[in-house]
């Protein structure tokens, strides 16, 4: 049963049928949350142009800034392992933790107590209402797999990070790790 295997901590890997879909191809989630009323994830591979103090010039870090998703684009939402600093946070799952105090926070990072293999800064969240993501995965929209990093995750460059993910699932999936984002440039 999909929703068994759907749990807070796994990775969603966009399969490669989604090609066209701009929010979410090539894209791996972080399942942050799964219940009965729905789903929260963060896009872990997207970063953006921006930096977090291009967003808050308060603080003074150069952290990139990733595309959580589609869902609140103007609201900045933050992954970490350091539950002992950052009090108030949420566990996911295997040492990653979601929010905290963000004064705290701010004042770790400009203090160098927090750096980027840490925390992760998104811009905006992936969500999904009762059963939509059961859907999906029914659709064969995503690939649940296990988060084999751990609080590790954090720290994982963004690039080719799919395209890993694709060819650890080898058989059919080997051929589309090689192809071109975009096959009609090809």
């Amino acid at each position: 049963m999909i929703s068994a295997k759907l749990k807070k901590g796994n990775l969603l890997i966009a399969e490669p049928s989604l090609m066209g879909d701009l929010s979410f191809n090539r894209s791996v989630i972080l399942l942050a949350d799964h219940n009965k009323s729905g789903s929260v994830g963060f896009i872990i591979n997207k970063p953006l142009k921006y930096t977090i103090q291009d967003l808050i010039p308060e603080i003074n870090a150069n952290f990139k800034i990733y595309n959580g998703g589609p869902v609140e684009q103007d609201n900045l939402y933050f992954i970490h392992n350091i539950p002992e600093l950052i009090p108030n946070s949420i566990e996911i799952s295997d040492g990653i933790y979601w929010g905290g105090e963000y004064e705290s926070t701010k004042e770790l990072i400009n203090s160098g107590k927090i750096n980027k293999e840490n925390i992760r800064f998104f811009l905006g969240y992936t969500g999904w209402e009762e059963d939509q993501l059961e859907t999906e995965m029914e659709e064969s929209s995503w690939i649940i797999a296990k988060n084999n990093y751990e609080n590790r995750i954090i720290g994982k460059s963004a690039s080719h990070f799919w395209k890993k993910q694709i060819k650890e699932l080898g058989g059919e999936y080997l051929i589309w790790s090689n192809a071109p984002e975009n096959p009609a440039l090809n």
